[in-house]
């Protein structure tokens, strides 16, 4: 049986010449900046490994367009749904296509999506969370010299741009809200533990907490992003000894499922339990009462990396001029799920 020949990837003219991959995408892009020296032995690594640049990066270099993927195992179906919403405008704006690729949070997994990815053609990958905080997704992806876009991904630094909100600002103002409508006893649903936005949501409550009112209190459950996780969370906060008057919850499938809770304890919400979350996904309507929540731009955010991989020329992911972050801007929306602790609402 032939021996099956190995492809060749741009790590591996890297290597061979002493450089970095961005620097050989550099060179293979003729992007202007890299010395001639080092132009050369990319050239010369490039020639004796017999290295064939990705076809479709080239047709994306020139023309803007092409196929671009998207690593996905968000456990939110809500989140996935306006997720999906943006990218898919985002590719029709660039005439693109889009592959997607669902994976485990895990090494394996995800080097085995990235691996269909570029079977598929691909030449940029969008990394909803939490693979935007994945060193292994991030390595492989860098290794093929494709591009890669993080989004929502908290502070984390990487060789990937990155669209984000501020996390810890957006629960502060949650936070903040609760407090002025007279809570002082708030539960707190935290988000997955491998995801940097669940920790600085949490820093974002606890730090306005104990800012703006130090007497208050603050009750903390573990919470994985799941409507489940989020129901027994919820059961937990609602059997303590002195139960919350009002839950935050970390996404808004945990806090739909805080307010399941509430209604099978017969609870009035919000009347004896004011119930918020965060994303402002469809499901922050769909729910009764419909949920106060945080508005996370999700599909503008999904769209805007998509444009960024198809407007960020190959190679440049790096430079100086180019804004490495970007943050956009998130709101509070007030609907019916919240409103002042009991004792003062009948005041």
């Amino acid at each position: 049986m032939a021996a099956v020949k190995s492809v060749v990837k741009i790590s591996d003219v890297a290597r061979a010449a002493g450089v970095s991959p961005m620097t050989v995408s550099r060179v293979m892009n003729h992007v202007p900046g890299v010395k001639a020296a080092t132009r050369e032995a990319v050239m010369e690594a490039v020639e004796r490994l017999g290295y064939t640049p990705n076809a479709a990066a080239r047709s994306l270099a020139r023309a803007g367009a092409g196929r671009l993927g998207i690593l996905y195992s968000n456990p939110s179906a809500s989140y996935l749904s306006e997720f999906l919403i943006g990218a898919l405008e985002g590719v029709h704006r660039a005439g693109a296509q889009l592959l997607i690729e669902k994976c485990e949070p895990d090494a394996a997994s995800e080097r085995a999506a990235i691996t269909r990815l570029v079977a598929g053609g691909v030449v940029g990958v969008v990394l909803p969370p939490p693979h935007g905080e994945s060193w292994a997704a991030l390595g492989e992806l860098q290794a093929h010299g494709l591009r890669a876009v993080a989004v929502a991904a908290g502070r984390f630094k990487s060789d990937a741009l990155g669209v984000r909100i501020d996390d810890m600002a957006a629960a502060a103002d949650m936070t903040r809200y609760l407090l002025e409508l007279g809570h002082r006893r708030i539960g707190f649903i935290k988000g997955a533990s491998n995801q940097t936005a669940s920790a600085e949501r949490l820093i974002g409550f606890e730090t306005e907490l104990a800012m703006a009112e130090p007497t208050a209190e603050c009750l903390v459950e573990a919470g994985e992003f799941t409507y489940r996780s989020g129901f027994e969370a919820a059961e937990r906060l609602l059997s303590a000894r002195r139960p919350p008057t009002a839950i935050f919850a970390s996404n808004d499938d945990m806090a739909a499922a805080a307010i399941a809770v509430a209604h099978r304890r017969g609870l009035d919400v919000p009347g004896q339990l004011t119930v918020v979350g965060f994303d402002d996904t469809p499901l922050a309507t769909a729910v009764w009462p419909s949920l106060t929540t945080i508005r996370q731009p999700i599909a503008e955010m999904a769209e805007t990396a998509i444009r960024l991989l198809t407007e960020t020329p190959p190679g440049r992911e790096r430079d100086e001029d180019l804004p490495q972050e970007h943050l956009m801007a998130h709101s509070l929306v007030i609907r019916e799920s919240s409103g002042p602790p009991r004792s003062l609402a009948e005041a």
